[in-house]
């Protein structure tokens, strides 16, 4: 899919924050430093829209983009860093939980996970809440391009596995690699939304 125009809209720390606006949203979540900036500006062909840093913990909001007018993309506060203050680490848990499970409008979840390791404690406890939410959602493995295409298949049958034989998306924000497949679920969420409106 080709985007025209994505802008960022604001940050949001609670929830009277969200926009108003009824539109589509499609939701980044994973742990910290798993690439979802670099995911959202790889989707966008946009270079810097969503701020990428080596320091994990960076994103403290949700933080809302508007993409063609038309639908959202939400970048939630990444979880599991332990450098991060036990405070607004509870803090951040709130926020994120409340956003997903309140928002009307989300319409999918992409949950990021790496594809170089296997899931962690963490985010498995976060599919198991967003199954037991019936929650749509694409599990999407990042940093492909650094496993061989063996080491990338083996990884992807674990993940599935792991993850109750969920779709598992392989991609590369380096290559391009999977960014169709991840277009296709968006537009496919977004005209169910639509049609049920």
């Amino acid at each position: 899919m080709k985007t025209n125009s994505s802008e960022f809209i604001k940050s949001a720390f609670q929830e009277t924050d969200w926009p108003r606006e009824p539109l589509p949203e499609i939701a980044f979540l994973g742990r910290s430093n798993v690439g979802k900036s670099s995911l959202i500006n790889s989707l966008l062909k946009v270079h810097g829209l969503a701020r990428t840093s080596s320091t994990p913990g960076r994103t403290q909001s949700l933080n809302f983009f508007l993409i063609d007018n038309r639908f959202r993309f939400v970048d939630l506060p990444g979880y599991g860093y332990a450098r991060v203050p036990r405070i607004i680490k509870s803090t951040w848990g709130e926020m994120a939980t409340s956003y997903l499970a309140k928002r009307a409008s989300l319409v999918l979840s992409i949950h990021i996970v790496d594809s170089r390791h296997e899931p962690t404690t963490l985010d498995l406890q976060l599919h198991e809440w967003l199954d037991c939410q019936s929650q749509p959602r694409l599990i999407v493995a990042t940093k492909s391009d650094k496993l061989s295409n063996n080491e990338l298949r083996k990884s992807i049958e674990r993940a599935q596995r792991a993850f109750k034989n969920d779709k598992v998306v392989p991609y590369s924000a380096k290559t391009g690699r999977g960014r169709d497949e991840v277009w296709r679920q968006i537009e496919a969420a977004i005209t169910n939304y639509q049609k049920q409106r």
